[in-house]
């Protein structure tokens, strides 16, 4: 059930264009650029030949790019020197939605927040999801209940029963304690 692409946060419903990374530096002189990207993995980042500058799609711009380490190098068309690729420090890059396919099972994060979270057996509903982490062991449904205390879902088979982000509905069957402050 791991979400694919991390979006920093839910700016609109199915947004056609998601947040997949940043430039974090440069890397050697003939204009690379260091990615932190926002996906389970850089070799997913790396599939992408295509990105976006900016959230609407209006500046689209070639890449090809190669992991490296936890991080992505990523060489954009146009940008041949490090000085050019100096001035792209700190810009988020954006994917449209249509490049990318999803295993069954997996979702996009930002797809997720903002989902109702409901008892799988009697329909209760708990909360909200307001974020997804990953502790290393698998994610963790962050949920925010209508008192405003936060609870930290296991993002595993035997907790969560079924998730529709079309319907922004993720379906729980809470463990002992799971609710215990």
């Amino acid at each position: 059930r791991r979400p694919f692409f991390h979006c920093k946060e839910k700016t609109m419903a199915k947004a056609a264009f998601l947040e997949i990374g940043e430039v974090v530096g440069t890397h050697g002189i003939a204009g690379e650029m260091r990615v932190q990207p926002w996906c389970d993995s850089a070799a997913a980042f790396c599939k992408l030949s295509v990105l976006y500058a900016d959230a609407a799609g209006k500046t689209q711009f070639a890449v090809k790019s190669r992991p490296h380490k936890n991080i992505v190098l990523m060489k954009a068309a146009g940008v041949d020197t490090v000085q050019e690729a100096a001035t792209w420090r700190g810009r988020r890059l954006f994917a449209a939605r249509a490049d990318m396919t999803l295993p069954d099972g997996r979702y996009f994060i930002c797809d997720l927040i903002g989902c109702a979270v409901s008892d799988a057996d009697t329909g209760e509903v708990y909360g909200h999801i307001t974020a997804v982490s990953n502790n290393g062991a698998g994610d963790i449904y962050h949920m925010q209940k209508a008192d405003g205390t936060l609870v930290l879902i296991p993002a595993i088979p035997a907790i969560v029963v079924a998730v529709d982000t079309d319907a922004e509905s993720v379906r729980i069957r809470p463990m002992k304690g799971l609710f215990d402050a």
